[in-house]
């Protein structure tokens, strides 16, 4: 089996909504809307890895709850897993790789360009989302 590396997406839910972050780098990914995560580091589950990207990208603290089926290719090499998460402390602050963070209803998903790779999951995400009790009254 050819080695990959597995980079975890968050889709952030509170409040019935889920984070959106834009990112500021590298230039040809500047300006594009992803679930916000990273590279599952050497010793680390997945959800260790969500974990501690999220406090490392947005000074949160958080829970990844359930995968989302499926995976995405990235770049050669790298493959792509989302998690669903709740947010459990902190208030999100783009403080690396992001300029910018946006709470979308379910109704709003579509209002930001997300990369390719990305919008299977936010998909599913607000599919989710929109069955959470209460998701429809906050949006």
């Amino acid at each position: 089996m050819t080695d990959r590396v597995v980079v975890v997406g968050a889709a952030l839910f509170a409040g019935g909504r889920l984070l959106a972050a834009r990112r500021s780098a590298p230039p040809e990914l500047a300006g594009r809307w992803e679930l916000p995560g990273g590279k599952v580091e050497a010793g680390e589950t997945p959800p260790q890895a969500l974990v501690r990207e999220l406090r490392e990208e947005l000074g949160v603290e958080a829970e990844a709850v359930e995968r989302i089926p499926g995976e995405w290719p990235l770049k050669p090499g790298y493959v792509l897993h989302v998690w669903t998460a709740r947010l459990l402390s902190g208030t999100p602050r783009p403080l690396q790789d992001h300029d910018d963070l946006r709470w979308l209803g379910p109704h709003e998903a579509d209002s930001v360009d997300w990369l390719p790779q990305d919008r299977p999951a936010v998909a599913e995400a607000v599919r989710r989302l929109s069955a959470l009790p209460g998701s429809a009254a906050q949006v």
